[in-house]
């Protein structure tokens, strides 16, 4: 087996996202996570960059003591000796440093010429050897490096002591064939290669940076460069819980390969990022998002409950989520429905399944998910009404600040349909004016009672109601995302109770 080496920069790279800026204590609380995510380096920040950043390195260093701890610098001086300075008490310290090779990046950026860089390089790397022992080296936007000086300022570094030769993808701008290509190429033209560790670091700008990274893996890279929940500058990094998970599910592509992740902590430290950094995890996203391990569709989930691999590949438990979720929608058919009712523990008859399965049904076209407390209100409702003399059809409201409402009702009553129009001290007084109107029962409304029995914006509203009819005291209540019709269904619930 060879080992995969996880490099983590979600405290570096990770952290340029714009608007993702954390505080020194929020980037410890991210490394003891990553220190139990079980990532083989930790790349704390850019030391130079600032001096919070310095700082947080620094007490990461000081904190976490059996993972590498990790600050970026350029190749500039002062920046090897603020790395120094940070990591002076890891006990695992490297020196990540970089420097761009691409030509557009020596003509705009440095103004330089190929040998000044690779002067450069070679004269940054021996003055980081003086301070460490484990260098690691980035030729920037390598990928738009010209391949036969990129060969030549790997060697150099190599020569000089670095001991892990990065690949970045730095502006996203590859794809997996040219990606494994250039890996292969490296391997096979810079003669002291063997003395480094290849790694790979790719930008999502083009949407691959996870097929990037795995395609240079294929290719002889045995370090990844990654963040958790990718994020990073502009489209993010090469995302670690895509990595780590292919490596694991795809065994019969990369059976060869290993590495010391904890799969079962990677909710959690989605989680933690995406709360310290505020950057909402999309529901879609590959692992970690809401959506990643929940069904809706009726013929997904009939499958899933047969047999969960048919449209899981990743059982959930293995990333630290409890269980798939078979999602109530539109989409979702009877056994979906049965088997949640099993959950709430109700039992029905087929007929009684069917009835229950068409108010679902409704339900869910004025919904996008049913939620537990929305079928037990259902269920409820259902089984415990009694034949209905009157059923409401539809109901028109008109309603404008400062004039009456305008309601205008229709209901079955003996096969047949009776329409009636009212106005009221607004729309449920004028509903249930209309409503005597067709019914022609004298009525007394003694109490009125609103409120959400579910969650969400669309959530089912709970109308209960009491009247009062020749004396007698009657109940009623109904339940709709509509809270006027819910009024409305919970005054005729009272009605029908009439002996």
């Amino acid at each position: 087996m060879e080992k995969i080496i996880i490099f983590d920069t979600t405290l570096r790279d990770g952290e340029q996202a714009p608007g993702a800026s954390l505080t020194p204590e929020q980037k410890i609380e991210v490394a003891y996570q990553l220190e139990k995510l079980g990532v083989d380096v930790i790349e704390a920040g850019f030391p130079i960059a600032s001096p919070g950043d310095f700082n947080a390195v620094k007490t990461i260093s000081q904190k976490i003591k059996n993972r590498i701890i990790c600050g970026l610098a350029r190749c500039i001086k002062a920046d090897i000796e603020a790395a120094r300075g940070s990591l002076q008490k890891a006990a695992n310290p490297r020196i990540h440093l970089f420097l761009a090779t691409s030509k557009i990046h020596l003509q705009y950026k440095f103004r330089k010429a190929e040998d000044e860089i690779l002067e450069l390089a070679v004269n940054s790397v021996k003055l980081a050897r003086k301070y460490f022992d484990d260098i690691e080296f980035s030729p920037e936007d390598a990928t738009r490096t010209d391949r036969e000086f990129l060969f030549r300022v790997v060697e150099a570094a190599i020569n000089e002591g670095a001991k892990t030769i990065n690949i970045p993808d730095t502006v996203g701008y590859s794809y997996p064939q040219e990606i494994h290509s250039l890996i292969y190429s490296i391997l096979n033209n810079v003669p002291n290669i063997n003395k480094a560790v290849i790694s790979i670091h790719c930008h999502d700008d083009l949407g691959m940076a996870t097929a990037n990274s795995l395609s240079a893996i294929l290719a002889g890279a045995r370090q990844a460069h990654c963040t958790i929940n990718g994020i990073g500058e502009r489209a993010g990094n090469a995302s670690l819980e895509e990595i780590v998970m292919a490596l694991k599910t795809r065994k019969d592509i990369f059976g060869n390969f290993c590495n010391n992740i904890n799969t079962q902590e990677i909710f959690r430290a989605s989680r933690i990022v995406s709360t310290l950094t505020g950057f909402v995890i999309p529901p879609n996203k590959a692992i970690v998002g809401e959506n990643a391990f929940r069904h809706e569709s009726g013929i997904h989930q009939d499958a899933v409950l047969k047999q969960r691999t048919t449209y899981e590949i990743i059982d959930p438990k293995v990333v630290g989520v409890e269980k798939s979720e078979l999602v109530l929608g539109k989409h979702s058919g009877r056994h979906a429905l049965i088997a949640r009712l099993k959950n709430l523990g109700f039992s029905f008859d087929d007929k009684k399944v069917e009835l229950i399965f068409k108010r679902f049904k409704e339900l869910a076209d004025k919904k996008k998910e049913i939620f537990n407390d929305d079928l037990v209100a259902l269920v409820t409702e259902e089984t415990s009404e009694k034949k209905k003399n009157y059923e409401l059809v539809s109901i028109q409201i008109s309603s404008e600040t400062k004039k009456s409402a305008q309601s205008t009702v229709k209901i079955k009553h003996k096969k047949k349909i009776h329409e009636a129009s009212s106005k009221g001290d607004g729309p449920v007084d004028a509903c249930y004016k209309a409503i005597d109107k067709i019914t022609k029962i004298k009525t007394k409304l003694i109490a009125y009672n609103l409120e959400a029995v579910t969650k969400g914006k669309d959530a089912q509203g709970l109308a209960r109601v009491e009247i009062s009819v020749k004396g007698k005291m009657i109940a009623g209540k109904a339940t709709s995302t509509d809270v006027i019709e819910a009024s409305a269904k919970a005054y005729l619930d009272a009605l029908n109770r009439i002996a």
